[in-house]
């Protein structure tokens, strides 16, 4: 689930980035809550 929302994060500024050039400070925040998702799916580990 977590790492569902890290990579749809990580597509919509990927997107940001690339498709409409905007340099703003949300784009970046998208960044930091993909990263921050991701690593705490990595770190809580999966369970069953």
């Amino acid at each position: 689930m977590l790492f569902t929302i890290a990579a749809i994060l990580f597509v919509l500024w990927l997107l940001g980035l690339v498709v409409f050039n905007v340099s703003s400070a949300v784009i970046h925040v998208l960044l930091v809550l993909a990263i921050i998702v991701g690593l705490v799916q990595l770190f809580r580990g999966r369970r069953v």
